[in-house]
């Protein structure tokens, strides 16, 4: 109906609880019968509801519940809970190539240094596999400036995946300005770490959000 407003609250069928829609994975069926995820929340037809983790979306799968929830033949490839992780990480990747794009990224131990002491940051970002000291000395300095309002160390990105979102070599770490580019990136690692069932990114105390043990095989994506 116009004007009429989207539920709020979605039931999950795994565990049966409502919980509000951005705590949820929406899935459909696709034109060939698979079952695809939604993840936001666009795609025609009747949609079936999955607690946003890789837990749930593996029991979803494992029990046969999001076959069974859709009227109709419905099929689930294997590794769905892989899949959804995968397109997750693409679109954190797509947004921090939109945020260095306009212009809230730094990049440079010296540079990301500097932000820290003069500018807004709204979060630390270090390869992956960058090395212990030089992630320790730019989030001590972050707390020495910010205290308990340091911004997060964001460790989910692999020193390749950042070089592409830059577009050049050598990038290990990044100062995230704050800005509306910064808050969508920050969105969409929300997203993905709550996927991977780690805590919220809140900003306090440099708190750090790592890669899981097998991220640095993960691709780019397009």
């Amino acid at each position: 109906m116009p004007g009429r407003h989207a539920p709020t609250e979605r039931t999950c069928i795994v565990d049966r609880q409502s919980k509000p829609v951005d705590a949820l994975i929406r899935f459909v069926v696709a034109p060939d019968g698979t079952v695809v995820p939604d993840l936001r929340r666009r795609l025609p037809g009747r949609g079936v509801w999955v607690t946003a983790d890789a837990d749930h979306v593996a029991r979803a799968e494992a029990k046969g519940r999001l076959a069974r929830a859709f009227e109709g033949p419905a099929r689930v490839e294997p590794g769905l809970a892989d899949r959804v992780d995968r397109l997750l990480m693409d679109a954190a990747l797509g947004a921090l190539s939109l945020a260095r794009k306009a212009g809230s990224l730094v990049s440079g131990f010296a540079k990301v240094e500097a932000a820290i002491g003069r500018d807004d940051v709204a979060a630390l970002i270090h390869a992956a596999d960058a090395s212990d000291d030089g992630v320790g000395k730019l989030d001590q300095a972050a707390r020495r400036r910010h205290g308990e309002k340091a911004p997060p160390s964001v460790r989910i990105f692999t020193s390749g995946q950042l070089n592409l979102a830059f577009a050049r070599t050598n990038v290990i770490h990044a100062a995230l300005l704050a800005g509306p580019a910064s808050e969508n990136l920050l969105a969409r690692i929300r997203d993905l770490d709550r996927f991977r069932g780690n805590g919220p990114v809140n900003g306090a105390g440099n708190q750090q959000l790592d890669a899981s043990d097998d991220l640095t095989t993960l691709p780019a994506g397009p």
